[in-house]
């Protein structure tokens, strides 16, 4: 089992890692411990999904790495909000049966997959 999945972000940008982890994908900003905080970065929790937004001072986005979150319902009116904020989705054919799902980008780059179970 898996606690958490940290993903790379340039300093300074949490507020619009909360913009599009909280506002469009509708997770939950989790506290940082004290000792942790003046590192920077963010860290959202939600729909059984624990991810760790942190601060790497040579940024580079991970376009091919990502995350595959669960996303046991709701995926199409996650995408839906997506395309609104002007985030391309990009739907997956069906290699990986019994899942919809589909890849995008945060804010910086990053691909996300998020796959919901079709049975």
């Amino acid at each position: 089992m898996i606690h958490h999945v940290q993903i790379a972000c340039p300093r300074g940008t949490e507020d619009v890692l909360r913009s599009f982890y909280a506002g469009v994908l509708g997770l939950a900003e989790k506290p940082k411990p004290a000792a942790l905080v003046s590192r920077g970065g963010c860290w959202f929790v939600g729909h059984g999904i624990e991810l760790h937004l942190g601060v790497e001072d040579d940024f580079r986005p991970a376009r091919k790495a990502h995350p595959g979150l669960l996303w046991e319902s709701g995926l199409a009116a996650l995408a839906g909000r997506l395309e609104a904020v002007g985030h391309d989705v990009v739907w997956a054919n069906d290699e990986l049966p019994g899942f919809r799902r589909f890849h995008t980008h945060d804010p910086h780059g990053n691909r996300l997959e998020f796959l919901e179970p079709t049975a």
